[in-house]
């Protein structure tokens, strides 16, 4: 009997695979990065084939090092970027363009568009999204009318469109050679295209973007059999693919926020904390999306609320690569403990506007305060604040959305293990701050979802039972330093706003 579940996390900096044992302890893992295509200001691209490769690189490789075969696996799931968009010729795999990142915001005219006329209204009432350029509607409409020979093909049904959870499963059970075209309700729900009651493609939506039906996949559930890998592709066998849970969903799952009420924040690229708010469609009064939080198999549907933060992680990357102040994530932590605060530094680091709960396409970053003073390790301090500020705006929404106030953050990701970023973290809220001892829960949620579906586990019951507490940080800031540091934050956030003229 195979005794391990494998998981694709295909995420917006890197795609790693990950094998997990039956408590859920990581047995494999391999990672890789993949080039960031920034063609001009607010553009960002991936490319895809380029994703493909490195998939099939990280499986051979990750199962090579843990000497193990495809027939040592009960099943792999995928989880993903979500939003990211990927158009391709269904005749040979080739894409028609790089695929355009959920950060890109070329598509700023057409969400402005959308929510000028009243169409905006429809899409929040059946989507339950925001006119916004972080979904993959806009992404596609932009696609078709701006590359040469795109529509046609869509209409002949030769284009077809997937967020990278439907391009990888395309390739995985054959691509150009009967390859199945599907995704889960969790990625469909993040195109601003698939009806939260329905969980089917709507055709009004469709019609607000001039999107032909045909070229959009199948949707499944979150945990059922989709397809097998084939003998000649990565894994060398057969292996079911059962799992399919965009990345923020599939942290959900792996954090066990199985309950109405249980929350999960996620530190990656961005930051997204989601709330599982049970079989019913809550609508946000607080600037929040309503989506859906998962589905296994035939169960009800359960959704979520989610704060969506676009520059988290990804602010320190860009302190490494842009700014050349750090040489890696790890020395934000020593740089910013060179200080005992930010030295009156604020960064709002709004590249691609601000998301949550703002939905601001018109802001753009800043760093206010800046005195002769200030060294880059006020700037570093500055830059974590900045995320677990962020994370405050969201809680506070949320708080306000669903009437509960949050007692513990859980929290995963590769941010959680700055331990200063986590202490702040939790001086900030308020509220203690729980690290699990899998941070990588969304690898974990993945595969949870795959095992479930073929019966590896029992039910959430037994995954529950797999969670475990590795770190906890509590508050040590008194409430007059919390109101502070938070207003002074709220000014920053006004002098980025307006800056760019969206028609």
């Amino acid at each position: 009997m195979a005794e391990f579940v494998g998981a694709i996390d295909q995420g917006t900096t890197s795609t790693r695979f990950m094998v997990f044992d039956h408590d859920g302890k990581e047995v494999a893992k391999h990672q890789l990065e993949h080039e960031q295509i920034l063609p001009q200001a607010g553009w960002v691209e991936h490319n895809p084939t380029e994703i493909w490769e490195r998939t099939s690189a990280v499986i051979q490789s990750a199962l090579r090092k843990a000497n193990l075969e495809s027939s040592d696996l009960a099943a792999v799931g995928v989880t993903n970027q979500r939003e990211t968009t990927v158009i391709w010729d269904k005749r040979n795999g080739r894409p028609y363009y790089n695929a355009i990142v959920w950060q890109d915001t070329r598509t700023d005219r057409i969400a402005s568009a959308l929510d000028k006329d009243g169409r905006g209204d429809v899409i929040r009432a059946k989507a339950g999204l925001p006119p916004a350029t972080y979904f993959s509607g806009g992404k596609i409409k932009w696609i078709l009318d701006n590359v040469d020979g795109v529509r046609k093909a869509a209409e002949e049904g030769n284009a077809i469109f997937g967020n990278t959870d439907s391009w990888l499963l395309w390739w995985l059970t054959g691509g150009y050679r009967g390859g199945r075209h599907i995704t889960d309700v969790t990625n469909a729900g993040r195109t601003m295209l698939m009806n939260l009651e329905t969980l089917d493609w709507d055709d009004e939506l469709l019609g607000f973007f001039d999107i032909p039906r045909q070229m959009l996949p199948t949707i499944k559930s979150s945990s059922e059999v989709y397809g097998h890998t084939l003998a000649d592709g990565p894994f060398a066998g057969e292996v079911p693919l059962s799992g399919d849970l965009g990345d923020q969903h599939a942290a959900l799952v792996g954090q066990v926020c199985f309950s109405p009420g249980e929350a999960k924040n996620t530190y990656g690229t961005g930051n997204f904390l989601l709330l599982n708010t049970g079989t019913e469609i809550v609508k946000s009064t607080s600037g929040l999306l309503t989506t859906v939080g998962y589905k296994f198999g035939d169960e009800p549907v359960v959704y979520a609320l989610e704060g969506s933060i676009a520059v988290t992680g990804s602010a320190i990357q860009w302190l490494r690569d842009q700014l050349g102040i750090i040489s890696g994530a790890a020395q934000s932590e020593s740089l910013a403990r060179q200080v005992e605060d930010n030295g009156g530094v604020y960064f709002v680091p709004a590249f691609s506007g601000l998301f949550a709960p703002y939905w601001r396409s018109d802001a753009r970053g800043a760093i206010v305060g800046l005195s002769r003073y200030n060294t880059n390790a006020h700037i570093a301090r500055a830059t974590l604040e900045a995320i677990c500020y962020q994370s405050k705006d969201v809680v506070d929404a949320m708080a306000k959305d669903s009437g509960v106030a949050l007692q513990t953050l859980k929290v995963d990701g590769g941010v959680t293990a700055n331990e200063l970023c986590m202490q702040i973290q939790a001086d900030i809220l308020g509220v203690p701050v729980s690290r699990p001892e899998v941070p990588e829960t969304t690898a974990l949620g993945a595969a949870y979802a795959a095992g479930l579906a073929v019966g590896y586990w029992s039910g959430t019951d037994e995954l529950r039972a797999n969670w475990n507490e590795s770190k906890r940080w509590t508050p040590t800031w008194n409430d007059e330093q919390r109101a502070t540091g938070y207003a002074q934050w709220q000014k920053a956030v006004e002098r980025t706003l307006d800056w760019v003229v969206v028609d």
